[in-house]
Protein backbone atom coordinates (compact mmCIF):
# COMPACT_ATOMS: atom_id res chain seq x y z
CA UNK A 1 0.00 0.00 0.00
CA UNK A 2 3.31 2.67 0.43
CA UNK A 3 2.94 2.63 -3.51
CA UNK A 4 -0.30 4.17 -3.34
CA UNK A 5 0.80 7.47 -1.80
CA UNK A 6 4.08 8.03 -4.50
CA UNK A 7 2.05 10.01 -6.82
CA UNK A 8 0.46 11.85 -3.54
CA UNK A 9 1.35 15.91 -3.39
CA UNK A 10 3.45 16.92 -0.05
CA UNK A 11 2.13 19.82 2.07
CA UNK A 12 3.87 22.00 4.52
CA UNK A 13 2.95 20.88 8.11
CA UNK A 14 4.01 22.64 11.36
CA UNK A 15 3.76 19.28 13.38
CA UNK A 16 5.31 20.85 16.61
CA UNK A 17 3.65 23.73 16.42
CA UNK A 18 7.03 25.55 16.85
CA UNK A 19 6.69 27.64 13.70
CA UNK A 20 9.28 25.06 11.59
CA UNK A 21 7.46 23.41 8.87
CA UNK A 22 7.77 19.85 7.93
CA UNK A 23 7.19 18.46 4.35
CA UNK A 24 4.19 16.09 4.70
CA UNK A 25 2.22 13.68 2.42
CA UNK A 26 -0.98 14.61 2.27
CA UNK A 27 -3.16 11.83 2.82
CA UNK A 28 -6.01 13.49 2.76
CA UNK A 29 -6.84 13.29 -1.03
CA UNK A 30 -8.67 10.86 -2.58
CA UNK A 31 -8.46 8.56 -5.52
CA UNK A 32 -11.75 6.69 -6.65
CA UNK A 33 -11.60 3.93 -9.30
CA UNK A 34 -15.11 4.32 -10.31
CA UNK A 35 -14.25 8.13 -11.08
CA UNK A 36 -11.66 6.53 -13.57
CA UNK A 37 -14.18 4.14 -15.16
CA UNK A 38 -17.44 5.72 -15.13
CA UNK A 39 -17.57 6.57 -19.05
CA UNK A 40 -16.63 2.79 -19.53
CA UNK A 41 -17.84 -0.67 -18.52
CA UNK A 42 -14.58 -1.98 -16.55
CA UNK A 43 -14.17 -5.69 -16.59
CA UNK A 44 -13.53 -7.25 -12.79
CA UNK A 45 -12.76 -10.73 -12.04
CA UNK A 46 -14.47 -12.51 -9.13
CA UNK A 47 -11.19 -13.83 -6.72
CA UNK A 48 -11.11 -15.29 -3.33
CA UNK A 49 -8.34 -14.61 -1.46
CA UNK A 50 -6.19 -17.64 -0.28
CA UNK A 51 -4.83 -18.32 3.02
CA UNK A 52 -1.37 -16.49 2.44
CA UNK A 53 -2.08 -13.76 -0.13
CA UNK A 54 -1.32 -10.10 0.60
CA UNK A 55 -2.32 -6.93 -1.87
CA UNK A 56 1.05 -6.93 -3.04
CA UNK A 57 0.97 -11.28 -3.97
CA UNK A 58 -2.18 -10.80 -5.71
CA UNK A 59 -0.92 -7.73 -7.31
CA UNK A 60 1.87 -10.13 -8.82
CA UNK A 61 -0.14 -12.70 -9.74
CA UNK A 62 -2.81 -10.45 -11.83
CA UNK A 63 -0.50 -7.64 -13.23
CA UNK A 64 2.93 -8.64 -12.37
CA UNK A 65 3.46 -6.07 -10.89
CA UNK A 66 3.65 -5.94 -6.62
CA UNK A 67 3.56 -1.97 -6.75
CA UNK A 68 -0.22 -1.91 -7.56
CA UNK A 69 -1.13 -3.60 -4.42
CA UNK A 70 -3.14 0.02 -3.79
CA UNK A 71 -5.44 -0.93 -6.57
CA UNK A 72 -6.38 -4.41 -5.19
CA UNK A 73 -7.19 -2.39 -2.26
CA UNK A 74 -8.90 0.92 -4.05
CA UNK A 75 -11.13 -1.74 -6.11
CA UNK A 76 -12.16 -3.19 -3.49
CA UNK A 77 -12.78 -0.45 -1.09
CA UNK A 78 -10.35 -1.28 1.56
CA UNK A 79 -8.95 1.72 3.49
CA UNK A 80 -7.43 -0.19 6.10
CA UNK A 81 -5.86 -3.35 4.81
CA UNK A 82 -4.72 -4.31 8.55
CA UNK A 83 -8.65 -4.40 9.45
CA UNK A 84 -10.36 -5.40 6.39
CA UNK A 85 -8.02 -7.62 4.49
CA UNK A 86 -9.05 -11.26 4.99
CA UNK A 87 -6.67 -12.91 8.01
CA UNK A 88 -4.75 -16.17 7.61
CA UNK A 89 -5.50 -18.42 10.28
CA UNK A 90 -2.90 -17.72 12.60
CA UNK A 91 -3.74 -14.11 12.91
CA UNK A 92 -7.44 -14.87 13.05
CA UNK A 93 -6.82 -16.66 16.48
CA UNK A 94 -4.87 -13.93 17.85
CA UNK A 95 -7.26 -11.83 16.52
CA UNK A 96 -10.01 -13.96 18.33
CA UNK A 97 -7.70 -14.27 21.36
CA UNK A 98 -7.01 -10.62 21.88
CA UNK A 99 -10.87 -9.83 21.46
CA UNK A 100 -12.96 -12.19 23.76
CA UNK A 101 -9.65 -13.89 25.63
CA UNK A 102 -9.31 -17.28 24.38
CA UNK A 103 -10.69 -18.98 21.62
CA UNK A 104 -13.17 -21.19 23.93
CA UNK A 105 -14.42 -18.35 25.37
CA UNK A 106 -15.14 -16.73 21.71
CA UNK A 107 -17.02 -20.32 20.88
CA UNK A 108 -18.94 -20.18 24.06
CA UNK A 109 -20.36 -16.40 23.69
CA UNK A 110 -23.60 -16.10 22.08
CA UNK A 111 -23.01 -13.42 19.42
CA UNK A 112 -26.63 -13.04 18.50
CA UNK A 113 -29.92 -15.40 17.46
CA UNK A 114 -30.90 -15.98 14.29
CA UNK A 115 -34.39 -17.17 12.74
CA UNK A 116 -33.58 -20.01 9.38
CA UNK A 117 -36.75 -18.17 7.05
CA UNK A 118 -35.11 -20.81 4.25
CA UNK A 119 -32.14 -23.58 4.52
CA UNK A 120 -29.77 -23.77 1.88
CA UNK A 121 -30.82 -25.93 -1.47
CA UNK A 122 -29.02 -27.06 -4.03
CA UNK A 123 -31.32 -26.63 -7.40
CA UNK A 124 -30.91 -29.65 -10.00
CA UNK A 125 -27.95 -28.25 -12.17
CA UNK A 126 -25.87 -27.92 -8.86
CA UNK A 127 -26.80 -24.11 -8.23
CA UNK A 128 -27.08 -23.36 -4.50
CA UNK A 129 -29.29 -21.41 -2.80
CA UNK A 130 -27.65 -20.33 0.41
CA UNK A 131 -29.38 -20.31 3.49
CA UNK A 132 -31.41 -17.13 4.22
CA UNK A 133 -31.99 -15.17 8.42
CA UNK A 134 -33.22 -12.72 10.22
CA UNK A 135 -31.54 -11.65 13.25
CA UNK A 136 -34.08 -12.22 16.47
CA UNK A 137 -34.19 -11.22 20.06
CA UNK A 138 -33.87 -13.83 22.79
CA UNK A 139 -37.31 -14.13 23.75
CA UNK A 140 -38.11 -14.75 19.70
CA UNK A 141 -35.37 -17.78 19.92
CA UNK A 142 -36.78 -19.03 23.10
CA UNK A 143 -40.22 -19.38 21.30
CA UNK A 144 -39.28 -21.16 18.53
CA UNK A 145 -38.20 -24.17 20.14
CA UNK A 146 -39.30 -27.40 18.24
CA UNK A 147 -40.10 -25.67 15.05
CA UNK A 148 -38.39 -27.01 11.99
CA UNK A 149 -38.46 -26.86 8.15
CA UNK A 150 -37.00 -29.31 5.30
CA UNK A 151 -33.40 -28.79 4.41
CA UNK A 152 -31.42 -30.83 2.02
CA UNK A 153 -30.52 -32.99 5.04
CA UNK A 154 -33.94 -33.58 6.26
CA UNK A 155 -35.83 -31.40 8.80
CA UNK A 156 -33.83 -28.64 10.89
CA UNK A 157 -34.66 -26.41 13.27
CA UNK A 158 -35.81 -22.49 12.71
CA UNK A 159 -33.64 -21.06 15.26
CA UNK A 160 -30.01 -21.33 15.54
CA UNK A 161 -27.48 -19.59 18.22
CA UNK A 162 -24.54 -17.59 16.13
CA UNK A 163 -21.13 -17.73 18.69
CA UNK A 164 -18.92 -15.15 18.68
CA UNK A 165 -16.05 -17.01 17.09
CA UNK A 166 -18.34 -18.23 14.10
CA UNK A 167 -20.08 -14.78 13.92
CA UNK A 168 -16.08 -13.60 13.59
CA UNK A 169 -14.94 -16.09 11.20
CA UNK A 170 -17.88 -15.39 8.80
CA UNK A 171 -17.10 -11.65 8.44
CA UNK A 172 -13.71 -12.82 7.81
CA UNK A 173 -14.45 -15.26 5.21
CA UNK A 174 -16.63 -12.60 3.55
CA UNK A 175 -13.64 -10.77 3.26
CA UNK A 176 -12.23 -13.38 0.90
CA UNK A 177 -14.56 -12.70 -2.17
CA UNK A 178 -12.63 -9.81 -3.62
CA UNK A 179 -12.46 -8.27 -7.59
CA UNK A 180 -9.51 -7.63 -9.48
CA UNK A 181 -10.04 -4.93 -12.51
CA UNK A 182 -8.84 -6.46 -15.40
CA UNK A 183 -5.12 -5.50 -16.33
CA UNK A 184 -6.59 -3.96 -19.90
CA UNK A 185 -7.65 -0.98 -17.16
CA UNK A 186 -4.71 -0.66 -15.34
CA UNK A 187 -2.72 2.01 -17.91
CA UNK A 188 -6.09 4.10 -17.84
CA UNK A 189 -5.89 4.19 -13.73
CA UNK A 190 -2.49 5.34 -13.55
CA UNK A 191 -2.87 8.18 -16.01
CA UNK A 192 -5.83 9.40 -13.93
CA UNK A 193 -4.27 8.89 -10.66
CA UNK A 194 -1.32 11.20 -12.00
CA UNK A 195 -3.86 13.03 -13.55
CA UNK A 196 -5.61 13.68 -10.22
CA UNK A 197 -2.52 14.78 -8.18
CA UNK A 198 -0.92 16.45 -10.35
Amino acid sequence: MAHYFKPFPKIDYDIKKNGQSTALTNITLRFKVQEALLSQSAIYYDYRVQEQDRPDIVAELYYQDSTLDWLILIVNDIIDPQFEWPLDQFSFDKFIRTKYGSISEARGTVHHYEKILNAQSVLADGTVIPERTVNIDQTTYNSLVGDTLEGEEGFVSIRKEVTAYDYEENLNDERRNIKILDEVFVPQILSAVRGVFA
